[in-house]
């Protein structure tokens, strides 16, 4: 049979498939077409940054209206450098808390993986522009550096900003589909875990036990950092103190109408006698005193 006729019987069977593969080819399409419409926009604001720097650099040198001494045209120059750095360090930092807010919220981190994988191709292409970036920020907006320096640190930070929204939607795209089943239920019990630890009706030990569970759950699937360990226990903690908080202003609340006795407190309860065992560790390290007749 012709190779030709072959392709065609088997797309004849198989008809049905050019429906997802045109979802798939969509979706790319679209994802490279959203990345493409934020280049082109950061390249027209690169652009005219640039002018700006130039046009400065232009009036220093005397080649404006006559009446701008070059000491003018210098400051100028120098303040549009400035709040064009200023600018940019506000975007830089933006973008910095967004991806941080995946980084410390294990809820987050929960819900899109990909987000802190660095093995996914996205991921890993933003954390690159993302060193980028760091290495190329100036110290601050009032030091001096070179206009080819500004202009990398521009062209960094607007492929920081690209590299994020492509690698935040792809994460949100995937989210546990690169999972097994039996990871995925580890992940559902993970995140069920979670909102029973920082849950403040739900009582110390309960809150205590299901932390423990969130991090057995998620060990070997997510690896999670040490700031956001660190920031799951602080809100653990707190649910704890304000549980601790809470009962004693109900008590409070409840007795505030009876009379106070303050010249004959309640005497304290006594403890309850305890058994303890004969093969206690404690009582063969300390034997009791032996008694003279």
């Amino acid at each position: 049979m012709d190779p030709l006729q072959q392709v065609l019987q088997w797309l004849g069977h198989y008809w049905w498939i050019i429906f997802p593969v045109m979802g798939i080819a969509g979706g790319i399409a679209r994802r490279w077409e959203i990345g493409a419409r934020r280049r082109h926009e950061r390249r027209m604001e690169t652009l005219r940054l640039k002018g700006e720097l130039k046009a400065a650099q232009f009036a220093a040198r005397g080649g404006v209206a006559p009446q701008l001494s070059p000491r003018r045209a210098a400051a100028q120059q120098e303040n549009s450098a400035k709040e064009l750095l200023q600018r940019l360090f506000a975007e830089h930092d933006e973008i910095t808390a967004r991806w941080l807010d995946y980084e410390l919220d294990v809820a987050k981190m929960i819900a899109f993986p990909a987000m802190s994988d660095g093995r996914q191709p996205l991921t890993a292409a933003f954390l690159r522009a993302k060193k980028t970036a760091d290495a190329l920020r100036p110290s601050s907006a009032d030091a001096k550096v070179a206009e080819q320096q500004v202009s990398e640190y521009l062209d960094a930070v607007g492929a920081y900003a690209v590299a994020f929204e492509v690698a935040e939607k792809d994460a949100r795209r995937l989210r546990d589909s690169t999972f097994t089943d039996d990871e995925r239920k580890r992940l559902e019990r993970a995140q069920h875990m979670l909102k029973v630890a920082v849950d403040q009706s739900a009582t110390p030990a309960e809150r205590q036990t299901a932390y423990r569970r969130v991090r057995e759950e998620l060990d070997g699937l997510i690896d999670l950092s040490d700031a956001a360990v660190e920031n799951l226990e602080k809100k653990v903690a707190l649910q704890l103190e304000q549980g601790h908080a809470a009962a004693p202003a109900a008590s409070a609340e409840g007795t505030a109408t009876e009379p106070v006795a303050h010249e004959a407190p309640a005497p304290l309860p006594e403890p309850l006698p305890v058994r303890e065992p004969r093969t206690d560790p404690l009582r063969q390290a300390a034997p009791l005193p032996r008694q003279e007749p």
